[in-house]
C-alpha cells in the first residue's frame, strides 16, 4: 500500500504534537474526512486526528517517495 504524506502549514494549539514545515504520513479515515480532519502519524509516533486546514498536499517524485517508505518500514 503507498504511503501518502502531507506538510503541517499550521500547528496552533498542537505545537508540541506537530512541526510546521514537516512531513507527515497520513493515513485513510473516511469518517475523519467527512468532518474536515485527516489521520497523520504526529510526534508521538501515534496516528491522530487534526484540522485538514493544519495540512497541504505534497507531490513528491517517485524516487523520493519509495526512500521514505523504505524508511518507515
Amino acid at each position: 500500500m503507498r504511503k501518502h504524506f502531507m506538510i503541517c502549514v499550521d500547528n496552533r494549539g498542537y505545537e508540541s504534537s506537530l512541526e510546521i514545515r514537516k512531513l507527515y504520513e497520513m493515513l485513510t479515515d473516511r469518517a475523519a474526512e467527512k468532518h474536515h480532519q485527516i489521520r497523520v502519524i504526529d510526534e508521538s509516533g501515534e496516528d491522530y486526528l487534526y484540522p485538514e486546514k493544519y495540512f497541504a498536499s505534497v507531490r513528491l517524485p517517485l524516487v523520493t517517495k519509495e526512500k521514505l517508505e523504505l524508511a518507515l518500514a
